[in-house]
């Protein structure tokens, strides 16, 4: 039996759209919403304790933006439902009544998918400062 034997094809043509769509999803860009992107950029400043209201007091804070709690935790589920972010519970704290903390980190997939919004904006606006500096 040879490699040219026909009931060997399917597999290959198999292995090379595995191959292909491994190479595709490496690359392909997982657009971030502005919205996301403040989250995750406060989750990279916070570190891997952070929970919702100080991601929430991050974006406030230093971004000068109000964020309601509620936008917080909905873009956090939708993060982790991506793979960008992952949850754990944390120890009940006697500051919170004996409650638990769900505590957020972002992932590899994240911090790539962060820098790869962030160096596409680097990309965008290079050369046009001076125009944005005239607008105001």
């Amino acid at each position: 039996m040879s490699l040219d034997d026909s009931k060997y094809y399917p597999l290959a043509i198999n292995l090379y759209i595995v191959d292909i769509s491994g190479i595709m999803k490496r690359h392909s860009d997982i657009n971030l919403g502005e919205f996301e992107q403040l989250i995750l950029l406060s989750m990279i400043r916070l570190g891997p304790d952070a929970y919702g209201a100080s991601v929430q007091a991050e974006i406030e804070n230093r971004g000068g933006r109000e964020v309601s709690i509620s936008a917080v935790y909905t873009t956090l589920d939708r993060l982790e439902s991506k793979g960008l972010v992952r949850s754990r519970i944390g120890e009940p704290t006697p500051e919170r009544g004996g409650k638990r903390k769900k505590h957020y980190e972002i992932t590899p997939a994240g911090t790539r998918a962060l820098r790869d919004a962030y160096e596409l904006l680097k990309r965008m606006t290079k050369g046009i400062e001076a125009r944005l500096e005239k607008a105001q």
